[in-house]
């Protein structure tokens, strides 16, 4: 099924409108999260969302949320020489269950959901440019790849990195700003040694391209997503369209993959939960050497909900290595005989305590998260994810590194380019607590883009990006927007006036 059919958007409206008239028990809470999620999906945003999951990481509120103390968007502070970044939000997010969901329904009949605006509350005070920078949240692996002098310990890094890169998406479920055309964000930390710049290159379809190097000159890393969407009655499936390459230039080596897929359930009836799976086959294109990582479905029995397991291969496909673990917690590497051998063992348990399960047309419980991974003796740690803040539900559930995304601290409204994503008032003011002036300023942003399409139209202008141009990657020959160059000069004449 297309995103865009509007065979879809007919039908499932007729459904909602239906549903949500003789379905008066549901929460409002649930309902409304069922359209964001449904809306945002069809749009095509990232389905990187989920609804009242239990996070692996079991982040508790804390009791006394304080947002006197970061009030102030342009505090910088500092201990021992290091710049530090703020540890929450101006302030907490707002609560959704005082939204009229018929309200919003009744609207929506006969309209294709990828056209409607719905209500800021369900977004989270950052673009979805930003979204795509928590990539970088842990940079250190690709620095430990690229210390390293054997191929296959760099590959377990970089394996490490990969897994690494969507593991902000657990427990998250405020969508993203959608980002207007010519919109940027550049992300410079000194002390992760990295400096990012993103664009969004296209509106319809949506396609944000980024790029990010070493402040050392040690590595590249690119690449532009574009996913592509499937309805499947009780979920709805979201495929990461687009290659992402790593290039460690020490080494002379290049590394391709692409995200797993991911699934939102129970749209439609039952608690939202997302699961991510798939095959990611990370590629060297240097020595042939790959990491073929299996991103688990949950199972029938909810077993395998979150685990990725693989091996690391040579180029003649002999086993190197296993790499094991679980998304949302850590990934470990072991020899791959011990692995074997350790799987045959847990499935002989595993058969003794078996219950019996039949599919239904009702909703898909979510299974019980268990919160460890069984390691195999002999096992090295390759990485584990950070404890989000104390009050991180407070706060979206955000990531320390994601709560500093929109910082604006003094003297950057003088260096960033005026396109940039924390000049975006509509997000400053959702972070800043203003939800009626937020609303108001993504209203006014989204009309004067479509004036500006309109105007485009007019004169027969074609829309002309100003960092990136498509262009295709030299290692898979896939069509990629490729950044050309010149961000970091400070140059930002003729930039469109987006906000």
């Amino acid at each position: 099924m297309q995103q865009d059919s509007p065979f879809l958007h007919r039908h499932s409206l007729k459904f909602i409108s239906i549903f949500a008239q003789s379905v008066d028990c549901v929460t409002c809470d649930k309902m409304v999260s069922f359209i964001y999620f449904f809306s945002s999906l069809l749009a095509g945003l990232d389905s990187d969302e989920s609804y009242e999951g239990l996070s692996e990481a079991s982040f508790k509120d804390a009791k006394g949320f304080d947002c006197s103390t970061q009030k102030n968007n342009g505090s910088v502070r500092h201990e021992n020489g290091i710049k530090k970044h703020r540890s929450s939000l101006p302030a907490p997010m707002f609560s959704r269950n005082t939204v009229s969901v018929w309200s919003i329904l009744k609207k929506c009949i006969g309209l294709e959901l990828s056209k409607i605006t719905m209500p800021i509350v369900f977004n989270e005070p950052l673009s979805f440019l930003q979204r795509i920078s928590e990539y970088m949240e842990h940079t250190y692996l690709i620095n430990r790849a690229c210390s390293l002098s054997n191929s296959l310990e760099r590959m377990q890094a970089v394996a490490a990195f990969a897994v690494s890169a969507v593991a902000s998406q657990w427990d998250r479920t405020g969508k993203p700003f959608n980002p207007l055309l010519g919109e940027t964000y550049e992300l410079v930390r000194e002390d992760q040694g990295f400096r990012l710049i993103s664009e969004q290159v296209s509106h319809h379809p949506p396609v944000s391209a980024f790029h990010a190097e070493s402040l050392s000159g040690d590595f590249i890393f690119h690449g532009s997503i574009y996913p592509k969407l499937k309805f499947w009655g009780k979920s709805v499936e979201a495929e990461p369209k687009g290659t992402i390459t790593l290039e460690l230039l020490k080494h002379n080596e290049a590394y391709t993959w692409s995200n797993p897929y991911c699934c939102v359930h129970n749209i439609i009836l039952g608690k939202l939960w997302i699961e991510q799976y798939g095959t990611v086959e990370i590629v060297n294109h240097r020595t042939g050497e790959k990491c073929v990582l299996n991103f688990k479905p949950c199972g029938m029995f909810g077993k395998e909900l979150h685990k990725v397991e693989g091996y690391i291969q040579n180029r003649n496909k002999k086993k190197l290595r296993a790499i094991y673990g679980k998304w949302t917690e850590c990934m470990w590497s072991v020899d791959p005989q011990a692995y074997e051998d350790h799987k045959k063992s847990e499935k002989k348990g595993d058969n003794k305590t078996k219950k019996n399960k039949t599919e239904n047309d009702e909703a898909d419980d979510m299974p019980e998260v268990l919160e460890t991974v069984s390691v195999v003796p002999g096992s090295t740690l390759l990485w584990r994810i950070e404890s989000r803040p104390a009050h991180s539900a407070m706060m979206y559930n955000f990531t320390n590194f994601a709560v500093s995304l929109n910082e604006l601290e003094p003297g950057m409204e003088s260096i960033l380019a005026p396109t940039d994503c924390r000049f975006r008032p509509d997000i400053r003011a959702m972070e800043n607590g203003n939800i009626d002036e937020a609303s108001r300023q993504k209203e006014r942003l989204e009309e004067k883009q479509r004036a500006a399409r309109k105007e485009r139209a007019k004169r027969d202008e074609e829309w002309r990006t100003r960092w990136f141009q498509k262009g295709t990657n030299p290692y898979t020959n896939s069509e990629e927007w490729i950044y050309t160059g010149g961000y970091f000069d400070r140059n930002y004449q003729n930039l469109p006036d987006i906000y």
